[in-house]
């Protein structure tokens, strides 16, 4: 089963593959949410290979690794304007099936029900067209925005993660959620919808 290339729309919400056209939009919306973003972006530790790259060898890498089935990296539109990155990484087949998913936003786009709707979008693609059984989300326990988004998703605590991942600078524990296929049968974006229904 393959998952890429895939465009994938919720109301005024869409995800699409990242592209080299994104660059500018990408550049400004990093730059004007430099201090918004800084505290949750993965940084590389000392001693590891941390050669920078340009916006299009990103691209050209992440396209690599969608071709080899490994990574889907999605741009999220608002209303046909860039607003952030829905990435599904570490897809392992074989008997795990399995993924995790890192997403960024713009700050003016924040507190709209985008990322959730967005995340949902992507959770649905991956376990129906693409076939995976579970996906898992790692985010610092300081990152409340980021935990509001696994709230509205209803997606379960399954563990904690002691220095799992180099976020701003330092080695960063993080809470660990998840979902499995069965847990959704009528899917994400349904159980989101739901959820901004009653609040």
């Amino acid at each position: 089963m393959t998952g890429w290339p895939a465009r994938l729309s919720s109301d005024e919400v869409t995800v699409r593959p990242l592209a080299a056209s994104d660059a500018r939009a990408w550049r400004d919306a990093r730059r004007r949410n430099v201090a918004w973003l800084r505290p949750w972006d993965a940084t590389v530790p000392p001693g590891a290979d941390a050669r920078p790259s340009t916006f299009g060898q990103l691209v050209r890498r992440l396209h690599r690794q969608a071709r080899a089935g490994t990574t889907y990296p999605f741009a999220i539109d608002v209303d046909g304007r860039f607003a952030g990155q829905v990435t599904v990484n570490n897809i392992v087949r074989g008997s795990a099936q399995f993924a995790s998913v890192g997403y960024w936003l713009d700050r003016e786009y924040a507190g709209r029900g985008v990322m959730p709707r967005a995340v949902a979008l992507v959770i649905d693609h991956c376990f129906t067209t693409a076939g995976l059984h579970r996906i898992e989300i790692a985010i610092r326990p300081e990152n409340s925005n980021s935990l509001r988004v696994v709230e509205k998703l209803g997606l379960r605590e399954v563990g904690y993660a002691p220095k799992f991942l180099h976020i701003d600078g330092a080695w960063r524990d993080h809470r660990l959620y998840a979902v499995t296929v069965e847990e959704c049968p009528d899917g994400m974006v349904a159980r989101v919808r739901s959820h901004q229904s009653h609040e």
